[in-house]
């Protein structure tokens, strides 16, 4: 097992609370499954995990109202499934027919330090996990990475950088708070569950090996 820690901060943040059906709402903080997709942009494979264990906030907690345009409708997987096997078909999406109006609450001014393990599930990552704790450090040196690193939505792109020693950085957020429920991962297959956790921010910090896990 190899331990790691990422510092990232962005402009903007949206981790939805699925509870919202229409409204986007941010939770308070970063989730530990958007926090885990930061490192398996810089590197994923299947033979390695990625267990986040530590969450420190570093920035006040922020809010931005944000009113914009979406789509009320996405492109039809039979036409597209139909143009595959006919060479032709209606694929269009008229934005003007679908426009909607949308308000957003959404974070700003983010940075958070992400503390992350490196599992080995498979393959020659049993055997020799070197190789990939050395991939993963170079790449993340480097600012190397495999898509862009983002925060809750795709349009809210990530800045991060390697932490060497995580002690010799400025403290978190000198704050406690109860975050209440949580989403904390999904299990994905042919039955996607989530599973939630109740969320407690003690001076900053969210201890996730403490978390009590539930679906």
């Amino acid at each position: 097992m190899t331990s790691f820690c990422l510092e990232v901060t962005g402009d903007f943040a949206c981790f939805t609370r699925p509870e919202m059906k229409v409204e986007r709402v941010s939770y308070d903080v970063i989730t530990p499954s958007a926090a885990r997709a930061v490192f398996e942009a810089i590197l994923w494979k299947p033979a390695i995990r990625w267990q986040v264990n530590k969450i420190e906030v570093l920035e006040p907690i922020r809010w931005i109202s944000v009113r914009r345009n979406e789509v009320a409708a996405k492109a039809s997987v039979r036409n597209a499934q139909t143009a595959m096997r006919d060479g032709r078909g209606h694929l269009a999406l008229y934005v003007e027919d679908e426009r909607q109006q949308r308000a957003g609450l959404f974070l700003r001014d983010v940075a958070y330090r992400l503390h992350a393990d490196l599992l080995p599930v498979a393959g020659d990552a049993l055997g020799n996990p070197v190789k990939y704790r050395e991939i993963f450090q170079r790449r993340a040196e480097k600012g190397q990475c495999i898509n862009q690193p983002y925060l809750g939505c795709r349009e809210f792109a990530a800045r991060f950088r390697l932490v060497a020693d995580p002690a010799a950085e400025r403290p978190a957020l000198h704050e406690t708070r109860d975050l209440g429920w949580m989403l904390h991962d999904i299990t994905f297959g042919a039955d996607p569950q989530p599973h939630f956790f109740r969320a407690a921010m003690r001076d900053g910090v969210i201890d996730l090996t403490q978390a009590q896990v539930s679906q």
